[in-house]
């Protein structure tokens, strides 16, 4: 079985979070991670389009499972998020997160958050810590 797919299947099995937005796995390597979902209603603030927190979460889960797929773990120390156009429910989103920079310590990634249109909805950047414990 592929590092990185055993990697995120063991993260994921754990991951209540993830599981309750809706996750659907669409493509994991080294690295990178791109995942996908759907905005329901209870995803939705009062303004009735999807509360921040959704696409942020979404990121933050594509930043998990790439910044963790090459074997070592890794926990996020900084993330910021921009948020560019709002969603609604039924909105279908899809997160990719690459890697940008890194070394032994530290790396640095890029999360892109597009409607299944490529229309660019939010854009993530997160910093992680490379621990030296191995998954």
């Amino acid at each position: 079985m592929d590092k990185a797919k055993a990697i995120i299947d063991t993260m994921m099995s754990k991951d209540a979070f993830s599981q309750w937005l809706g996750i659907e796995r669409l493509e994991e390597a080294p690295d990178f991670c791109k995942l996908r979902m759907i905005v329901r209603p209870e995803m939705c603030n009062g303004f009735q389009i999807a509360h921040g927190g959704i696409t942020y979460s979404l990121a933050d889960s594509a930043l998990a499972f790439a910044s963790n797929s090459h074997g070592k773990q890794a926990v996020s120390i900084e993330t910021s998020i921009s948020h560019i156009r709002p969603l609604v429910c039924g909105d279908v989103i899809i997160a990719a997160a690459t890697q940008k920079s890194a070394t032994n310590k530290i790396a640095v990634y890029e999360v892109v958050i597009q409607k299944e249109n490529a229309e660019l909805v939010a854009l993530f950047k997160g910093t992680v810590y490379i621990k030296d414990k191995e998954w």
